[in-house]
């Protein structure tokens, strides 16, 4: 044990971070559904219609949640939040089904002869069936190129949208099958036309007020959207990029490198006086240390590497603890030192073999020449705004022993040169010639020299070597024994050698700080034979869009597609496929309003947005078609109105519902264990409110302009 330095077993506490993170979620989850019940109940009225979906939506969820525990899978953060964010299409289509029975129910129930409650069950369900199908089918290829991401962002990110997929397709499932047999039983015999809505009768009178002007003046919805369009382009420069957030975990890991050659004792004062220092920070609960490295440990460091473990109690200030362990730290110049939480410091360390989130690495042949260029680097982006702690690895010269066989002498006495290595070896290395058991334990044992004798160039000169023929002679008279610089460390990538420059970020906009670094380095000269490469999150993060640009735009074709075949009208599938950015609008001023940067979260955000504007586009525009093709409504504007009062319903229902489950996530703000879902429920909640009053305001009066010369061959 390091003298002045407390050890403590259990310091490493990421298994309580990922527990705190599963409870907030499920807290979150809890709150989010009970918030779905009073929904429904204000827009249903009906406690017979709210139980259907209130059974249908936990079944889905619980059934998603049976394929994932018999897959193998086990319940973490991101499961959790793929059945979060699922909850907004498992609430559609647990309402859907619903309110299209209620309502055809009600409309038999008002006729002076009325029909079977089962015959109009029935196309009740299969009314929706259609649209609810290719709605979910558009979804899940929104979701498709997430699962072809790799490496780290892959692994984090898989299980998220497996959660997902399988929600939504249970969903599906039971939206067939046991919503339509619920409603039979339950509301085939009760007198629901007594019951409708207040709410969803005040709503549907102010919508149609509303809705009817701007069906006469469409130009001003088409405006409206467009200059929400220009508003969210004209946000997306200033929004910054990050590929995994600062997780908020309570357990630091800490580097203290000093110079390469540093005695045992030195790394051990420094790091003593260091604890001392940290274990007297109020909220500092543990601190512990380890120096060098052990025999078959897992990193290759010598007695000049420490690294140090720190825990900050839960019930201290997190912020305010953080920023003295590093006003703490900052106090020894002259060293390599970092402290970041355990979780961000192995993702480094897998990304790119480094503990820092920007990592420039040299390569070449020469080292003299590797030394030069990463200086150079490290003074062009140290200036940039955003880097902290630009450092060149430590790859320097150590003092070692050098002894060189002079070939001519040692074949005069009869020696070869390994010999004369193997004694050197022996003295100041020492060498491997038993072992001892004791105890059920082998220990090792070695031959060596005395201190004296190793550490003087004069012992080891004199160090007598024995020749084939029985005499001795001695080592300065075979070799050239001498102290000489030796890199401390050569590292190779392939057949280069390099070199890395690391730095900090601060946080925040990770992406422009790497943009920056990556112009810096464009504007440095490398010999022939010589370059650099940016390595770290952001290289991460721009292979992971890479990928979900090429699959999504296979995504894309795939959905217009779908809307083909489900509109039947290349004319309406390409006019709705264009109006879906509109949605994504409000995600992007979400996430700019909610900090301004971007992370993988709030991707996955935007493609779940997507998802679930196309869905209600769908489902808007196949009933405008329902309504002219099997209730004998004329084309028109009588036609969209009524269209789309009726869908009014549903799709403030699915908003509501779906964003009220994720307000708690958006609320509790970026506490530890929300540094994923958080920006994921703020691009989501931002973006159901652009997809929202696109469905409402400009899907109807682009169907009434546009769905026309369909309605004229129908006819024909």
């Amino acid at each position: 044990m390091l003298p002045g330095i407390e050890i403590d077993t259990h310091i490493f506490r990421a298994s309580n971070f990922i527990e705190t993170a599963i409870d907030n979620l499920e807290h979150a989850l809890l709150i989010g559904a009970l918030l779905v019940i009073l929904v429904l109940g204000a827009f249903l009225f009906d406690w017979r219609a709210a139980l259907i979906s209130v059974v249908a939506i936990p079944l889905s969820l619980v059934a998603a949640g049976l394929v994932l525990y018999w897959r193998g899978t086990s319940v973490n953060v991101m499961v959790l939040a793929g059945l979060v964010i699922a909850l907004g299409v498992v609430v559609d289509d647990a309402i859907i089904g619903v309110q299209n029975i209620l309502r055809r129910l009600r409309e038999n129930h008002r006729k002076e002869s009325p029909r079977s409650a089962a015959a109009i069950t029935l196309e009740a369900s299969l009314e929706v069936r259609g649209p609810i199908v290719y709605a979910t089918l558009i979804i899940l290829i929104a979701m498709a190129p997430i699962f072809f991401l790799q490496g780290l962002t892959g692994a984090f990110f898989r299980p998220l949208v497996l959660a997902y997929v399988l929600a939504v397709l249970v969903s599906l499932l039971v939206a067939l099958t046991v919503t339509p047999a619920l409603s039979l039983i339950l509301l085939s015999k009760t007198s629901i036309e007594r019951r409708e809505s207040p709410l969803e009768r005040w709503l549907g009178r102010g919508y149609r007020a509303v809705l009817s002007p701007v069906l006469y003046r469409a130009r001003w919805a088409y405006l409206a959207a467009a200059l929400t369009v220009v508003a969210g382009v004209a946000v997306v420069p200033f929004l910054g990029e990050s590929l995994i957030p600062t997780f908020k975990e309570r357990d630091f890991l800490g580097h203290w490198i000093t110079k390469p050659g540093s005695s045992l004792p030195e790394e051990t004062r420094v790091v003593a006086r260091a604890s001392r220092e940290l274990r007297s920070i109020p909220g500092v609960d543990h601190f512990g240390s380890h120096i060098g490295q052990a025999f078959l440990a897992d990193e290759v460091a010598g007695v000049n590497f420490g690294e140090n473990w720190i825990a900050v109690d839960p019930n201290a200030d997190y912020d305010e603890t953080v920023a003295s362990i590093e006003t703490v730290v900052d106090g020894y110049p002259g060293m390599f030192h970092d402290v970041q939480t355990y979780l961000n410091e192995r993702i480094d360390e897998v990304l790119a073999g480094a503990s820092e989130p920007i990592v420039v690495r040299v390569f070449g042949r020469d080292l003299d020449v590797l030394h030069r260029k990463a200086d150079e680097i490290r003074d062009a982006i140290a200036a940039i705004h955003g880097i902290t702690d630009a450092s060149v690895e430590f790859q320097e010269g150590v003092s070692q022993v050098q002894v060189e066989v002079d070939l001519a002498k040692a074949q005069r006495y009869g020696l070869k040169p390994g010999d004369v290595r193997r004694a050197t070896a022996t003295m100041i290395e020492s060498e491997e010639v038993g072992d001892i058991f004791r105890g059920g334990k082998a220990y090792d044992v070695h031959v060596w020299s005395t201190p004296e004798t190793r550490n003087s160039l004069t012992s080891l000169r004199e160090l007598p070597l024995d020749t084939p023929g029985g005499g001795h002679v001695l080592l300065g008279d075979v070799a050239h024994v001498r102290v000489r610089p030796t890199p401390n460390v050569v590292h190779h990538e392939g057949t280069s050698r390099s070199i890395d420059v690391v730095a900090g970020v601060d946080e925040g906009d990770l992406g422009s700080v790497a943009g920056n670094v990556e112009r810096r380095l464009q504007t440095i000269r490398f010999p022939q034979e010589y370059h650099a490469e940016l390595l770290g999150e952001y290289a991460e993060r721009q292979a992971a869009e890479k990928r979900l640009l090429l699959f999504g735009l296979a995504a894309a074709i795939g959905i217009l597609l779908l809307l083909q075949v489900s509109l039947r009208s290349w004319r309406l599938a390409t006019l709705s496929f264009l109006t879906l950015p509109m949605a994504l609008v409000g995600g992007a001023l979400a996430a700019w309003l909610g900090g301004g940067v971007l992370s993988l979260g709030s991707l996955v955000g935007f493609y779940t947005v997507f998802g679930i504007a196309a869905r209600n586009g769908i489902l808007m525009i196949n009933h405008f078609q329902h309504l002219e093709e099997h209730e004998g409504e004329t084309f028109g504007r009588e036609l969209v109105l009524r269209g789309a009062q009726e869908r009014l319903s549903p799709i403030l229902m699915t908003t509501l519902a779906t964003g009220l489950a994720l307000v708690p996530l958006v609320v509790a703000g970026n506490i530890p264990g929300h540094e994923i879902e958080h920006p994921l429920a703020i691009v989501v909640v931002g973006g159901l409110v652009t997809s929202t009053l696109l469905n409402l305001f400009v899907v109807p009066p682009l169907y009434l302009h546009f769905g026309k010369r369909r309605s004229l061959k129908g006819a024909t």
